[in-house]
């Protein structure tokens, strides 16, 4: 299983019980599809670079994920028919990416 970065726009509109309906969606089809959530960092509403729906704000959801296969066929795509996603994005985690050179 690789690791992977799965990051999630929003809605910034949502409601508190909302996001936890859209988390719980997530955590269900990471389950349905076999990958392993590690981390959750909730970062909120945060300003977008460019307008995505009219909005200039999203609401970001980023996940660390453990996952077999091609998670961006099975947990993207599933993730992109919600009404409230904005954006999808599923990086594959480097070890390289992370080391300081000298």
């Amino acid at each position: 299983m690789n690791q992977y970065d799965l990051n999630l726009i929003l809605n910034p509109n949502l409601s508190a019980e909302q996001v936890q309906i859209e988390k719980d969606y997530i955590e269900t089809t990471l389950k349905n599809s076999g990958a392993e959530m590690s981390n959750l960092d909730d970062v909120g509403n945060r300003r977008l670079a460019y307008a995505i729906d009219k909005d200039r704000e999203g609401y970001y959801l980023m996940y660390t994920i453990k996952a077999s296969g091609n998670p961006e066929k099975d947990i993207a795509s599933t993730l992109r028919l919600r009404d409230h996603v904005r954006r999808v994005l599923v990086v594959k985690d480097r070890p390289e990416w992370k080391t300081k050179k000298a």
